[in-house]
């Protein structure tokens, strides 16, 4: 009995001893930082499966107008990510079954006859029933968003960007329109850590719209621009003459320029048909009349080296508009 005691003694001098040793080798301001969510990036590279991230939609369109300078998209969505768990065990039943077996012979001792019994046998069964699978919320990480071409621009957090559990977020898309015509197809590639979705967006830019005007307004522009005929470009003719030109080539920007004066349902008598050229012509030939224009007639200069709006590139596609969309009539034509 005194040597039990000791060890019981001598065991709880130990435990105290080693408790006290832990607390002081910890520092006194120590904090334990919360685990923090690293995104699996092996999927980064596979499909996105349904059931991962709710959109409100994949393919976005709008019809765009002629003087529009961008098209603006914005799509929604929501994290509804899960992962499936194993339930742990609920149900537990047990069985014991002991068979006990009486010694015949007796054991005698200072204190009488004891007599000494034993388990001869033990049976033990057990049946462990657990619950159904189920589906636990899980963070989903966007690892990069990437446009399909560089007049595509996304508005979205940094990332990577992690939604937590059931999160919802928006992505927000910008097409710069400058000298675009026709329908257009953007796509953005959305990489998150569970895989890859596109979305679309469609345009479909508008024919620009014919500008109205007064028998009073068109009478004052031709005579100012009779006294200047580079007036087109300066005040208020500018807000339709030079509308819009940025960025613009070839036949959108002849729609947007020229087409507004030489293709209106109103042409003044004094501005060409160019349907009805009866002189050879080249794109040698358009190139110098957009350049150099005609002094004393309403047909300006349209180099910017002129005062006009076109740099050189822009001059020389149109030139070859012109001459694919109206070659020349005359029969002595100069060869190319």
């Amino acid at each position: 009995m005194k040597r039990h005691r000791t060890l019981l003694i001598t065991l709880g001098i130990l435990f105290f001893a080693t408790r006290s040793f832990t607390a002081a080798a910890q520092p006194a301001d120590a904090v334990v930082s919360a685990a923090q969510y690293v995104p699996d990036t092996s999927h980064q590279n596979d499909p996105l499966p349904d059931g991962v991230i709710a959109w409100d939609a994949l393919l976005k369109s709008m019809d765009a107008a002629a003087t529009l300078d961008f098209a603006r998209f914005t799509f929604s969505f929501t994290n509804i990510a899960t992962t499936i768990e194993i339930g742990l065990a609920t149900n537990v039943t047990s069985r014991t079954n002991l068979t006990a077996v009486t010694n015949a012979s007796f054991f005698r001792s200072l204190f009488g006859r004891t007599k000494i019994t034993r388990f001869a046998a033990i049976e033990w069964s057990t049946n462990i029933v657990t619950d159904t699978n189920f589906s636990k919320p899980v963070p989903v990480t966007i690892l990069n968003v990437h446009p399909s071409c560089g007049c595509t621009t996304a508005e979205l957090p940094p990332v990577p960007w992690t939604l937590p559990p059931g999160a919802s977020g928006e992505m927000k898309f910008a097409v710069n329109l400058a000298g675009k015509a026709g329908v257009l197809f953007k796509t953005v590639t959305v990489t998150t850590d569970k895989g890859r979705k596109d979305l679309m967006l469609r345009i479909t830019m508008l024919p620009p719209v014919a500008v109205t005007m007064t028998e009073e307004q068109r009478a004052a522009g031709m005579a100012a621009a009779k006294l200047d005929r580079q007036a087109v470009f300066k005040g208020e003719c500018a807000t339709c003459h030079l509308k819009n030109i940025e960025g613009q080539n070839g036949q959108p920007l002849y729609a947007t320029l020229c087409g507004i004066c030489h293709d209106a349902e109103h042409r003044a008598t004094m501005v060409v048909d160019l349907n009805k050229l009866t002189v050879p012509t080249s794109e040698e030939f358009w190139r110098t009349w957009i350049t150099y224009g005609k002094p004393g007639s309403l047909m300006p200069a349209f180099a910017s080296s002129q005062g006009g709006p076109l740099n050189d590139l822009q001059i020389a596609s149109l030139a070859q508009y012109l001459n694919a969309a109206h070659p020349s009539q005359a029969t002595n034509a100069p060869a190319k």
